[in-house]
């Protein structure tokens, strides 16, 4: 087996490594290395090509065999090799954006597969299930051969749902395993894959939606129907059996990742991918404890313009108990949803001269996994393949979703924070598709936070509580320096966490028991919304100092996003260079 392994490897290495083709321009090394690197990645990641818009029918999952998962790290090998091999002090302005991003990337493939990523086959609110979820999204379903290719599809879900229990079984053995709260969150939310009734199955949800005069859409009907009862459902109940009678048992830790083998050397090691800086959890530690301070000071002047008699603690209580500030329906809090979405619409092109061609649109999280999922989330569209961007709106526990903070995630998920940078990033001329597609946490989440603080200067908080709901939201993303950082590397318990987060933000409580537990099963992700703010509002403030009355702030937002996600100090030196043409 690994003889045959590495002569895959050795293929894999001729085919992507081989020169030009006769009639091709001449390309640069760093060129040819980002071309092979993003092809590579096509033909081996379904995921990846739907999000870049290249449906690719003939691979239909990741193979997450432990032979494949070795011959991608050995390959991952090879192109950094490649890419140490090119001298980056060389390199022009664009050039230099590239090569950091892929110093990036490869660094945290590499390093997460040394220390078992891999093993961590589910998150807080994330999944394999939800990546099968958003790959049906972005499917087509136009014609009787997308149906036909959908089916093919379901028939090898089985083998990949496999191939993670494979993987969360080799975790158990390694010591490298999720804690037991998480799975039995995970274990809740497989309930809706495992209903008898295929017609009720999340999976089957694109035959209700068949068009009634496509031809033979009864026998493509009748042919989804019987893979899922008789080959998706019984897969996914030896996937209970297993979580239930074998994972679980043997899950009982402490949720910090500080508790693995090599735990620590992990955590600093996400702090730094996460962030795309040089910083240490601690250094991470004390910046959120002076936003906290900080962010709290804004608060309680505030509430006192608000005439509220009482402490901060009451007037939390006020927040979260008063009928008038939730929605009384789901229908209501989606339209309250869309109207915003129109009314910040309505004001982009005074901030920004670029605007994207992929509209979006208002949708409700999926019940499945609604109970689990955070209050919004952005799903991205593609032109290639005509699907709009998505704002999802979680309607489930209409008493935990305030509609306080609704301005505040509206300039997050939709515009002008994640469909805006996005849909740009995917609609740039002339930018490799590598550029186009990549999304970095820390730049996609300080933009769409950047884009919260934004809104108070475009006049989307209409009343003295939606202000104060966007200094919860800016509140919650400076707590989860300090909480993300006290679970995984300082020893704190679920219960502090919660606490901490549940103290200082008037976020439900229900919404803080998921967002603790999404922390503890995503470790350090949670550190680039804030990180990320505080950078771009620094960039801003000193552009500002440097032009003054030559400051643009369209130019300024245009510049910020021109590259696609790139790394924070990558960033840092594109507004130093605008600064410097500009004067």
């Amino acid at each position: 087996m690994m003889r045959y392994g590495f002569l895959l490897l050795f293929s894999a290495i001729l085919f992507y490594s081989c020169g030009k083709k006769p009639g091709e321009p001449t390309q640069s090394p760093l060129e040819k290395l980002a071309d092979d690197y993003w092809n590579y990645k096509l033909a081996n990641d379904p995921f990846t090509a739907a999000y870049a818009g290249e449906i690719n029918d003939s691979l239909l999952f990741p193979d997450l065999s432990s032979a494949s998962l070795k011959l991608t790290h050995l390959q991952d090998s090879v192109f950094f090799e490649r890419l140490q091999s090119i001298s980056r002090a060389e390199l022009n302005v664009d050039d230099v954006i590239m090569y950091d991003m892929m110093d990036l990337e490869l660094s945290n493939s590499l390093s997460g597969y040394a220390f078992g990523d891999q093993y961590f086959t589910f998150k807080g609110d994330e999944s394999f299930l939800s990546a099968f979820s958003y790959l049906i999204e972005s499917l087509p379903f136009e014609k009787k051969g997308d149906y036909e290719n959908y089916i093919q599809r379901l028939r090898a879900f089985p083998d990949y749902l496999f191939q993670n229990i494979s993987l969360m079984d080799q975790g158990l053995k390694q010591g490298v395993y999720h804690p037991a709260l998480l799975v039995e969150n995970f274990h809740g939310g497989l309930q809706p894959f495992l209903l008898n009734d295929p017609v009720k199955h999340p999976f089957y949800a694109p035959f209700n939606q068949m068009e009634q005069s496509m031809e033979g859409d009864e026998n493509l009907k009748t042919e989804g129907f019987q893979v899922i009862q008789n080959e998706i459902l019984p897969a996914f109940q030896k996937l209970e059996k297993f979580v239930v009678e074998v994972y679980l048992p043997k899950a009982e830790r402490a949720p910090g990742v500080s508790n693995l083998p090599e735990g620590k050397a992990y955590y600093e090691n996400k702090v730094a991918y996460f962030t795309t800086l040089d910083i240490s959890p601690d250094e991470v530690f004390e910046i959120g404890q002076q936003e906290v301070t900080r962010i709290k000071a804004e608060m309680d002047s505030l509430i006192a313009t608000t005439g509220f008699k009482g402490d901060f603690a009451a007037f939390i209580q006020f927040l979260r108990t008063d009928p008038q500030f939730y929605p009384t329906s789901g229908e209501a809090l989606l339209a309250y949803a869309s109207r915003l979405s129109k009314v910040i619409d309505g004001k982009l092109p005074a901030y920004f001269n670029t605007l994207p061609r992929l509209p979006y649109g208002v949708i409700p999280v999926p019940d499945e996994i609604a109970p689990y999922y955070t209050a919004g989330r952005y799903s991205p569209g593609s032109l290639l393949n005509h699907k709009a961007g998505n704002y999802l709106v979680n309607t489930y526990k209409l008493e935990s979703r305030p509609l306080y903070a609704f301005p505040a995630l509206t300039l997050h998920e939709a515009v002008p924070g994640h469909h805006l940078q996005i849909s740009l990033a995917q609609e740039m001329p002339d930018q490799h598709p590598l550029l186009q597609n990549t999304y970095l946490s820390a730049f996609g989440e300080g933009w769409a936070l950047y884009c919260e603080w934004l809104g108070k200067e475009m006049g989307v908080y209409a009343t003295p509580y939606d202000e104060f709901g966007r200094l919860t939201y800016e509140m919650w993303r400076a707590c989860r320096l300090v909480v993300d950082v006290g679970i995984h590397y300082k020893g704190w318990s679920r219960q502090e966490a919660f606490d901490f987060l549940a103290n200082h933000t008037a976020l439900s409580l229900h919404e803080v028991g998921t967002e603790i537990d999404r922390y503890i099963g995503w470790p350090g992700q949670a550190l680039s919304y804030k990180m990320g703010e505080l950078k771009i509002r620094k960039l801003r403030k000193k552009a500002e100092e440097s032009l003054k009355e030559k400051f643009d702030l369209r130019a300024f937002h245009d510049l910020i996003l021109s590259k696609g996600s790139v790394p924070l100090t990558t960033m840092e030196s594109m507004v130093d260079n605008w600064i410097q043409m500009q004067n």
